[in-house]
């Protein structure tokens, strides 16, 4: 598929889409929204794909859905938009057997902040924000952020964050627990590739089981998850990862895990 909206490539393990609106803020309009589902979709059949990394071009990251994208005088079909278009895009990601690195350089707002927060790391610039815009213009949350807010800082966090629609800064968010890092802009994209390279060569098998069980953990209770670590333990010790990281370990040297 050819991207008119999102930038695409694969390089050593990593994956970098891009999403490429620079002018509306990365805003998401129908085509790019189709496209990030493609993007994703591509890369998660990729086995050359080991890690993925989404980022903003320009000032943003991302500033939720193009309110200007509409026909004049017809009304939105919420339940149709989140349906095929954002409910699709939070589920590939939380749902890829492959780490997703959200680049925060800029705001991240609306769908945008669920999108940053359905990720599984989070580095962000010293410049970068969160706003859970929605009831600015009377609306609710959506695109996950339900799920996630109470799950990062809490009920009464989560409360006061949607409800008032206060922006905060990637420090704040950092000290909350949402971000996992933060950096200058010039140190940004260092910091990201830090992770990104080491997941790029890590056990990718592994990880995988891993976001699942974690995933899965968040609704389940110990009997449960004592079982499911039983199940995806035995597949992990069956993978060619887990033969060469036990093989290095003997021989005294650094494994070279291909992800298998």
């Amino acid at each position: 598929m050819d991207y008119k909206n999102i930038l695409y490539s694969i390089e050593n393990g990593i994956c970098s889409i891009t999403l490429n609106r620079p002018d509306s803020y990365n805003s998401f309009n129908n085509e790019m929204s189709f496209e990030l589902i493609d993007a994703l979709k591509s890369a998660t059949k990729d086995d050359n794909a080991r890690v993925v990394i989404l980022s903003g071009a320009g000032k943003a990251f991302c500033s939720g859905q193009d309110l200007k994208d509409r026909e004049p005088g017809k009304e939105i079909n919420f339940r149709e938009s989140l349906d095929k278009r954002y409910n699709p895009i939070i589920t590939l990601i939380r749902t890829m057997p492959k780490p997703i690195i959200c680049r925060m350089n800029g705001v991240a707002a609306g769908a945008g902040c669920s999108l940053a927060l359905a990720c599984d790391i989070i580095v962000a610039s010293t410049e970068a924000s969160m706003i859970e815009v929605f009831v600015n213009i009377g609306l609710v949350l959506d695109s996950g952020s339900s799920y996630f807010l109470p799950r990062l800082v809490g009920y009464h966090k989560a409360f006061e964050w949607s409800t008032l629609g206060n922006k905060i800064s990637a420090t704040e968010a950092h000290q909350l627990g949402i971000i996992n890092a933060v950096a200058s802009p010039e140190e940004l994209d260092n910091a990201v590739m830090n992770y990104a390279s080491r997941y790029a060569v890590a056990p990718t098998k592994a990880i995988a089981l891993m976001k699942k069980m974690l995933n899965k953990g968040m609704n389940e209770n110990l009997e449960t998850m004592l079982e499911y670590e039983k199940y995806c333990q035995t597949i992990a010790g069956s993978s060619e990862d887990f033969k060469e990281g036990t093989t290095a370990f003997l021989q005294k040297r650094k494994p070279e895990f291909k992800g298998k």
